[in-house]
C-alpha cells in the first residue's frame, strides 16, 4: 500500500525535520502487521513528496495477536488498501511529528499551514464518495475521487468499495498526519485489533484539536470506536468538556453513540449545539433545588453523573444520592467523580448505587428534592405509571424536578422533523399540552402542585426545545390515596 504526501512551501526540505525523516535516506521499520518504509521521490526547494509504503505480512496477520481466525484473513485486500493497518503504519513512521515534536531550530514551523496534496491510490470505504467528502471536506480539503472496479480485467464484474482519493488543502504537518491516522479506519469502518478504552484516548489525542468542530464528529467517533456505546459517549462528553459551546444535547449525543449509520438521523444543525441544552437543564435543576433550601438531593437516572458533580459543589447539599439502572453508566459516573479519591468530607456526602424506578426503594425516601433529567420519555406507559408511584407516592420528596423534550420544537431541526423522535430509545415525546395534562394528573393523584416552564430559547409558535416541570408536595393531610397498582414493594 502506497500513500504520497506532497508539500509545497518555502524551504520545503525542512519538512523532513518536522517529520523526523531525512530526505536523503530511506526509513524502514517493522510494525505489528508488516514493515513501513518512508522515502522522498521528489525534493526541491519549494516542494517535497513523501512516500509511505506499507508492506503487509498476510501470514503474520493470521498468526499474530490481531488474527480473527477466519478464512478471509488469508485472501483479502488488506495488504493493498488504506485501512486501519495503514493508520498504525502512519503512527509507526511519524509518531514524533504526530505528537508535535521537532528540532529546536524548526519547531516554529509546526504551526505553519502548508499546501498539501495527499494521494490515496486505494482507499477502503463502505460509505462511498458521499462519506469520503463529508469526512474530509469540512477539514479544508478539496476532494477528488474515482471508484475502482472490482477487477480491471473484467469490467462486467462491477465496482468495489475501493476509491482512488486525492486531497488538497492547507494544513499543518501534525494535522494532516492526524487526519490520516484517525480517518482511514473511520472510512474503512473496520479495525483489525481490539478496541478498548485506550482507543478513545488515541482518538482525542490525535483528533481532539479538530474533531470537536467537525460536523460529523459523532459519526467519526462511532466508527472509530467500533460502535462501543460507552466509549463513544465518553469520547463525545470529553470533546464537549474541551469546548462547551459545541456540547450537544445529552439525549442526542446518546442517540448518536448508540446508532449505526443507517438507522438514526444525523444530529440537528448547530442549533442544538449552540443552545447547550443539557447545561441549561442542569442549571435549571440546581436553581429549583436552591429555591426550597434543600439539603438533600436524589438524582434518579443519574447517567454519567454530571448533575452529581455539580451537586457536590453545592455546600448546602449534605446528602446526595445518584441512582441508575445501568451499571456501565454508574461506572462512568464514579470515574468522572473520581469517586475513590474524593476527599473524605465530600465522599461522605454522596452515594451512587444501582436501582430501578419501577420498584419501591426505601433508599429514595426522605429527600428534600429529586431530579429526573430526561428520564420519563424513556418509559412506556406501564413503566411510567410505576415510576409515578415509586417517586410520588412512596419516596415523596418535597420537590420533584422533571425535564423532558418538547416534541413541537423538533421541526426546527430538519434531521428530525415533525414525525421523528430525538432519541431511538424514546417511547414518546410530549407536546406542551400533553406535558401539562400529565403534570396535572400526577399532581392531583399524589398530592402535589405542578408548574410547567419553558426551558431554552422560546419560539413564539413552537415553545422552547425542553420542558421543565416542578412538583411541590402539599400537606400530607390532603394527599389522596391512589389505587394499588404497578409498583412492587
Amino acid at each position: 500500500m502506497l500513500i504520497t504526501l506532497t508539500c509545497s512551501a518555502p524551504h520545503a526540505p525542512e519538512v523532513g525535520y518536522l517529520l523526523g525523516k531525512n530526505p536523503a535516506s530511506v526509513f524502514a521499520r517493522p510494525f505489528s502487521a508488516g514493515t513501513v518504509h518512508v522515502f522522498y521521490p521528489e525534493v526541491a526547494d519549494d516542494r517535497v513528496t513523501i512516500a509511505l509504503l506499507v508492506e503487509i505480512d498476510p501470514v503474520g496477520l493470521v498468526r499474530g495477536p490481531a488474527a480473527l481466525a477466519r478464512l478471509d484473513q488469508y485472501v483479502n485486500d488488506r495488504p493493498y488498501v488504506a485501512s486501519s493497518l495503514t493508520s498504525v503504519a502512519v503512527n509507526t513512521a511519524f509518531g514524533s511529528a504526530m505528537a508535535g515534536r521537532a528540532t529546536k531550530e524548526h519547531i516554529e514551523r509546526l504551526d505553519e499551514r502548508m499546501c498539501w496534496q495527499v494521494s490515496l491510490p486505494a482507499l477502503a470505504c463502505d460509505g462511498g464518495v458521499d462519506l469520503i467528502t463529508r469526512i474530509f471536506a469540512p477539514l479544508g480539503y478539496t476532494v477528488a475521487t474515482t471508484r475502482l472496479p472490482l477487477d480491471p480485467a473484467f469490467p462486467g464484474w462491477g465496482e468495489a468499495d475501493l476509491y482512488s482519493v486525492h486531497l488538497e488543502g492547507e494544513q499543518t504537518v501534525q494535522r494532516v498526519l492526524g487526519h490520516l491516522y484517525v480517518l482511514l479506519p473511520v472510512l474503512d469502518n473496520s479495525k483489525h485489533y481490539y478496541v478498548g478504552a485506550d482507543e478513545a484516548d488515541k482518538l482525542l489525542a490525535h483528533g481532539g484539536a479538530w474533531l470537536a468542530a467537525h460536523p460529523e464528529r459523532e459519526l467519526i467517533a462511532r466508527r472509530y470506536l467500533r460502535y462501543q456505546r460507552p466509549l463513544v459517549q465518553s469520547a463525545l462528553a470529553r470533546l464537549a468538556e474541551s469546548d462547551p459551546a459545541l456540547a450537544p444535547d445529552a439525549a442526542l449525543a446518546d442517540a448518536a453513540a448508540a446508532a449505526t449509520d443507517g438507522d438514526t438521523p444525523a444530529p440537528p444543525d448547530p442549533i442544538e449545539a449552540a443552545l447547550g441544552l443539557h447545561e441549561q437543564r442542569l442549571n435549571a435543576v440546581l436553581v429549583a433545588v436552591r429555591e426550597i433550601g434543600a439539603t438533600s438531593l436524589a438524582d434518579l437516572g443519574c447517567g454519567e453523573g454530571k448533575l452529581l458533580a455539580r451537586a457536590l459543589d453545592e455546600p448546602a447539599l449534605a446528602r446526595i444520592f445518584g441512582m441508575d439502572v445501568s451499571t456501565q453508566a454508574l461506572a462512568r459516573a464514579r470515574r468522572a467523580l473520581h469517586f475513590d479519591t474524593l476527599p473524605p468530607a465530600r465522599r461522605a456526602r454522596i452515594e451512587v448505587a444501582q436501582g430501578s424506578l419501577l420498584y419501591r426503594d426505601r433508599r429514595l425516601e426522605g429527600f428534600d428534592a429529586a431530579a429526573l433529567v430526561e428520564v420519563v420519555e424513556h418509559l412506556d406507559t406501564p413503566r411510567l405509571r410505576a415510576m409515578e408511584r415509586v417517586v410520588f407516592q412512596y419516596a415523596r420528596p418535597r420537590r420533584v424536578i422533571v425535564t423532558t423534550p418538547n416534541r413541537e420544537y423538533n421541526v426546527r431541526w430538519p434531521a428530525i422533523g415533525a414525525e421523528r423522535l430525538r432519541h431511538r430509545d424514546h417511547r414518546f415525546e410530549w407536546t406542551r399540552a400533553e406535558c401539562q395534562a400529565w403534570a396535572e394528573r400526577v399532581a392531583a393523584t399524589y398530592g402535589y402542585r405542578a408548574a410547567r416552564q419553558e426551558l431554552g430559547p422560546v419560539d413564539p409558535t413552537l415553545g422552547a426545545p425542553s420542558q421543565l416541570i416542578i412538583f411541590d408536595r402539599l400537606d400530607d393531610s390532603t394527599t389522596p390515596t391512589p389505587a394499588p397498582e404497578q409498583a412492587s414493594e
